[in-house]
């Protein structure tokens, strides 16, 4: 019968068997979705699909959805009630802040597999706002998102106008998202681009009260995230962390809470399953909160590219083949006197190959934004980089024109598609000759040639060089701008692709 196989499944479990209850009352109640069944009560697919198993003579099924049978007796599995959640009733009273979560959520740039985006749900957003601002006194404070796909910044903003919320991510659609949705409401809301592998904007560094992330659920993936969080606290700060794991794999979440430990955090507390997400059915569509205080300041050790668990960037990733590094290094432009470069890894923490010839790339792993940032940080006036042939500035003329669109004034750029297999590109760029530029585009390519410096400097010393304009002129003409006190190589694209035109019109005196 039916009732003792559930039975024996309840008895196998011994004290951990209320997941296995929950699941049956839901089942009792009424129609729910596999994916309802997991998320709702928190528990891995594989668990929900053992009491499915269990109870399978006295299921019901529509398409995707799942009941117990009118009459089935399973009262003496069901009698218990879960604790009340006074965060969850909070959640329930602010129906008009939800509602406006919900419609964020439902206008979000698609999530990445291959950055481990997993959307958390509307319900989750505000719940992280409602206990943020609760535990904290975050009036005029400042909270730093380390990736925010799940839009918690807008949450927490619509929970509190008065915080001040940065967000940094290696997505520049989300960027670009979050800043649009922000300026709509008048939310102080700032966004910066990094990916966290590379290092972070220095504007970022001992600037915030609280740093929250939800990281790739891989022990590299966290202690990166948490090292890096480190970094952005000011004093007294507290990170924030979403980590979840399966109650079939403890094994997974001591490396990870053995890696948080390694950064010097202290735990100050653990709320198990206060994040709820669409997906990540493995581990019960859900994640803890971790409360994690620094002990100590740590230099975070230099990261692998491997911290995903789906894509090329995944920790089990065997990178590009021979043969296309070969071909990338085959391809690189150089003058015939230099020997072939030696293909270099992702990353623009500083100006990349000064001295060099020219420069190959290796950026097989691209999630998107990287080729952009290593042209921006490309010293040498030659250089190849080996993309994936689906990237987004090479899979199509729209793309590959508005890459070129950016960086005309300093390569000129082939797109190798194809080569030297299916799925990789090369991107061939030769520099651009300066006396073929008037003085808006030298102006331009010397902000383009300085990424790293403070733009503001950066752009007034080309209207001096470029222009032929004195010091006091050239400020004159910047006037006051937003991001002059960033480096170009940490903004946003889109506000690359909007500062460069001004950039342009300065040298020629025009607004």
């Amino acid at each position: 019968m039916a009732t003792e196989q559930v039975r024996a499944l309840i008895a196998s479990r011994g004290a951990h068997a209320r997941p296995v209850r929950r699941v049956l009352a839901l089942l009792a109640a009424d129609w729910h979705t596999l994916a309802d069944l997991v998320r709702i009560p928190a528990v891995p697919r594989r668990t929900v699909q053992e009491v499915l198993a269990a109870v399978s003579e006295d299921l019901d099924t529509k398409g995707d959805r799942f009941r117990l049978v009118p009459g089935a007796d399973y009262a003496e599995f069901l009698g218990f009630a879960d604790p009340a959640d006074p965060l969850d009733a909070a959640v329930a009273r602010h129906t008009e802040t939800l509602r406006t979560i919900l419609a964020d959520i439902a206008d979000v740039p698609a999530p990445l597999s291959a950055l481990d985006h997993v959307q958390a749900t509307a319900e989750t957003a505000l719940k992280r706002a409602l206990w943020l601002d609760s535990a904290y006194d975050l009036d005029g404070r400042h909270v730093l998102c380390l990736g925010d796909h799940d839009l918690t910044s807008l949450a927490l903003c619509a929970v509190n106008p008065r915080v001040e919320v940065t967000v940094v991510d290696v997505d520049d659609r989300l960027l670009s998202y979050v800043e649009a949705r922000a300026a709509e409401r008048s939310w102080p809301v700032r966004t910066l681009h990094a990916d966290f592998r590379f290092g972070l904007p220095p504007a970022v560094l001992e600037t915030a009260d609280l740093v929250f992330s939800d990281p790739p659920y891989t022990p590299e993936g966290m202690g990166l995230f948490a090292g890096r969080a480190v970094e952005c606290l000011a004093a007294d700060g507290r990170v924030l962390l979403a980590y979840g794991f399966s109650d079939r794999t403890p094994a997974l979440g001591l490396k990870v809470q053995q890696e948080l430990i390694r950064q010097g955090l202290v735990f100050e507390a653990i709320l198990p399953a206060f994040h709820r997400f669409d997906g990540a059915q493995a581990i019960g569509s859900a994640a803890d909160l971790y409360v994690c205080r620094p002990t100590s300041r740590r230099a975070v050790a230099p990261a692998k590219s491997a911290i995903y668990t789906h894509g090329p960037q995944s920790v089990e990733s065997t990178g590009p083949s021979a043969e296309a590094l070969t071909a990338l290094v085959d391809l690189a432009p150089r003058p015939a006197s230099s020997p072939p470069p030696k293909p270099r890894p992702a990353g623009w923490a500083d100006p990349v190959g000064k001295g060099a010839a020219s420069l190959a790339v290796d950026l097989s792993g691209d999630p998107g934004p990287w080729l952009l940032r290593t042209l921006l940080a490309c010293s040498p006036g030659r250089m190849a980089a080996l993309v994936p042939n689906n990237h987004p500035d090479v899979a199509s003329a729209a793309g590959q024109q508005a890459l070129r669109d950016l960086v005309d004034t300093r390569f000129s750029l082939r797109y190798l598609r194809s080569t030297p297999d299916g799925k990789t590109c090369v991107v061939v760029a030769d520099q651009v000759p300066a006396n073929s530029l008037d003085p808006g585009g030298l102006t331009v390519r010397e902000v383009l040639m300085r990424a790293h410096g403070k733009l503001g400097n950066v752009w007034r010393e080309a209207l001096t060089t470029a222009a032929g304009l004195t010091r006091r002129e050239a400020k004159d003409r910047i006037g006051d701008h937003d991001d002059l006190d960033l480096r170009l190589i940490d903004l946003p694209r889109h506000r690359i692709t909007a500062l460069l035109p001004v950039v342009r019109r300065s040298a020629a005196g025009e607004g």
